[in-house]
Formats: structure tokens, sequence, C-alpha cells
């Protein structure tokens, strides 16, 4: 355990971020997983702009890595046009 007053705030500050951390992850991971498993093209353009947008303030706050989102991005306009 910690033996500082300011390590002490580090560990609730650290866990409170972790939290957080998870939730956007798991958010992000869920509009591309719905994104992917959708047969219909229509519904999958309409929603591509909003994931876009949600990787894109993942990979802002640091969660994942820039180039991560950019290749998920890629992917994702890759899918869509394989379906039209």
């Amino acid at each position: 355990m910690a033996n500082h007053k300011s390590q002490l705030k580090r560990i609730r500050e650290n866990e409170k971020r972790r939290l957080v951390n998870r939730y956007w992850g798991k958010t992000m991971r869920n509009a591309i997983k719905k994104i992917r498993t959708t047969h219909d093209v229509n519904e999958a353009k309409n929603n591509l702009p909003k994931v876009v947008s949600l990787i894109d303030k993942v990979a802002k706050k640091g969660i994942i890595h820039k180039n991560k989102a950019a290749n998920l991005k890629s992917g994702l306009m890759i899918h869509i046009n394989k379906m039209a």
C-alpha cells in the first residue's frame, strides 16, 4: 500500500480514469461491431459518421493510438464499400 498522501490520491485517480477508459473503449468496439454485423447497406452508411466521430474522440483522449484509429476507420470504409 502507498505511504504518501499524494500516492493514495494517484491510486484513486487512476481507478476512475481506468473505468472511464474502459467505458469509451467498449462503447467504440460495440459501435464498430454493430456496423460490421449489419446486412443493411443504408443503415451502415447512416451510422458510419457517428462511429468515425466516436473513434476520433477515443483516439483524441489517448485511449487508442491515432494509427489504430486510422486503421479502424479504413477497415470500416472498405467493409461498407464491399457491401454496396
